[in-house]
């Protein structure tokens, strides 16, 4: 038992690793000309991808009750919601 969750692990590891190589590849590859707007929308999506797999099986919540999932959801909606009401009643 103790030998798969390292396993897997070691697999989400490697995932966020190979993400954060993507990240930087987006803005400093010379291989693919990434646009501006391109870069930033898949560094949103990869960093997506990352807080998920980190929040899912770093801070167990995927083992967690679902309740307690849709209740970090509803924290993260809520934060986005003020963090964009913020945003508008700046300018």
């Amino acid at each position: 038992m103790a030998h798969d969750s390292v396993k897997l692990y070691t697999a989400i590891y490697v995932a966020l690793l190979a993400a954060a190589t993507l990240n930087f590849l987006l803005f400093e590859s010379t291989l693919v000309d990434f646009t501006y707007i391109q870069a930033v929308g898949g560094t949103l999506l990869i960093a997506t991808v990352k807080t998920l797999l980190i929040v899912a099986y770093f801070q167990h919540l995927r083992w967690e009750n679902r309740s307690l999932t849709y209740l970090m959801g509803l924290a993260l909606a809520l934060t986005m919601l003020l963090m964009a009401a913020a945003t508008y009643s700046i300018s």
